[in-house]
């Protein structure tokens, strides 16, 4: 998460492109291209030129992170699933149910 009182500010993928143009033909530094360009910080410009360079999005997908959601094709599967969960964690903690 982001500090308090930040924000994301998004740019527009044709101005990504054109500042990637004035780093890689026009040889500008990316600070002068940030600043030509009104972006806020530098590193933000080289992160595009890597990215474009390896062939990959401007915007990266979002990584989940945590337990994998687990998708069931019916009600019943679902329960089948829930009641193993339980009797694992039977097992694997018998003091903390109350039998």
């Amino acid at each position: 998460m982001g500090k308090t009182g930040r924000t994301n500010k998004s740019y527009p993928e044709d101005l990504k492109l054109e500042a990637v143009r004035l780093v890689t033909e026009d040889n500008l530094a990316y600070r002068e291209v940030a600043k030509r360009l009104g972006i806020q910080n530098k590193t933000q410009v080289e992160v595009w030129v890597k990215r474009h360079r390896a062939g990959q999005p401007f915007v990266q997908e979002a990584t989940r992170k945590g337990k994998p959601k687990t998708k069931f094709s019916s009600v019943e599967e679902e329960m089948a699933y829930l009641r193993a969960e339980i009797e694992y964690l039977k097992k694997r903690y018998p003091n903390l149910h109350g039998e």
